[in-house]
């Protein structure tokens, strides 16, 4: 951050704040006794910087309440945004018994996400962007994860590639039973950890990844986040007010429990791989300690019996109890 740094010492009292799962770096700004936030993105700053700042622009036009671009120093590899404080939903939710009420909220958020008209393609400092629909490649690129890097730091003797051919193939089969279309704002990290709360409102923070997908994986990546445990009952009712609040329609509510369910499977299965390569790759051990719960949320979510065909292939071709210690 060299260039950078020079760039903005001259002005500007810095202070690095905890940053989360990407390369990315923040820094707290003080000027004038105002506070903003410089974003260093030492990799991918097409999507760090730019689609970000587009994402957020995007979010704000449709009353969301998230970073605004302040200062744009992209050839030096940073932006300088607004800054939406240091107290997240998770913080706020954490130590809460009932947590219904507020994690409605939420809910509500995400079907006010789902209401935003998407353009063709968007421009930012001469750039064009385009937003990418939840393909079924993408979401194999995704659930490879747990084959690439779950299973070959978490299991010894097993002949990875012929069990994810195996494996791939199922899960090939259960993508395809997916009902809703991709057709809506898909943050694609939907937690309580990238909700803050900025002047009693929810904002939205590390907007970066979104893209159009299907309605309900936001859904699920809020109800099954593996860093806080949901009470079983809450969960449940969480899904019905998005039933109940959702544009989105169907004859029967199986079609959303089967698309929530495959959703949660695919979108853990990727957790699992990333947070261990953030371990073996990032030298990031602390994501480590979700693991165990990761998994009971894949058993939960594949009792639906869509699954039946994986889970004997699991059985047949995966030592379960062993992957499920963590022994790296």
């Amino acid at each position: 951050m060299e260039n950078g740094k020079k760039l903005i010492k001259m002005n500007y009292k810095l202070k690095k704040i905890s940053g989360d799962a990407s390369f990315r770096e923040f820094y707290r700004v003080k000027k004038n006794n105002k506070n903003s936030i410089i974003v260093f993105a030492r990799k991918e700053k097409y999507k760090n910087l730019i689609v970000y700042s587009v994402v957020n622009k995007i979010l704000n036009s449709n009353n969301v309440l998230s970073p605004k671009l302040l200062k744009n120093y992209y050839k030096d590899s940073m932006i300088e945004i607004t800054d939406l404080g240091d107290k997240s939903f998770y913080d706020y939710i954490k130590n809460k018994k009932n947590k219904l009420k507020d994690y409605k909220k939420l809910i509500e958020l995400i079907t006010k996400l789902q209401k935003i008209k998407f353009k063709n393609q968007y421009y930012f400092s001469g750039k064009k962007i385009r937003f990418a629909k939840y393909s079924l490649n993408l979401l194999h690129k995704e659930s490879d994860l747990f084959f690439d890097w779950y299973l070959k730091y978490c299991s010894k003797n097993i002949k990875i590639g012929k069990i994810k051919r195996i494996l791939r193939k199922e899960l090939n089969n259960i993508y395809k039973k997916l009902y809703f279309k991709n057709n809506c704002f898909t943050h694609r990290d939907f937690h309580a950890s990238n909700i803050m709360i900025t002047r009693k409102k929810l904002s939205l923070i590390d907007n970066q990844d979104a893209i159009i997908g299907n309605p309900l994986y936001d859904v699920a990546s809020l109800i099954d986040d593996v860093r806080i445990k949901i009470p079983k009952n809450t969960q449940d009712d969480l899904f019905r007010h998005y039933i109940q609040k959702s544009k989105f329609k169907a004859k029967d509510q199986s079609y959303y429990k089967n698309d929530f369910d495959i959703l949660s499977v695919q979108r853990n299965l990727k957790i699992l791989g990333i947070f261990v390569r953030l371990y073996k790759r990032d030298r990031k051990p602390n994501y480590l300690k979700y693991l165990p719960y990761t998994w009971s949320l894949i058993e939960r979510r594949t009792r639906n019996p869509i699954f039946n065909n994986l889970k004997i292939l699991f059985k047949k071709h995966l030592p379960l109890k062993k992957l499920k210690k963590i022994n790296i």
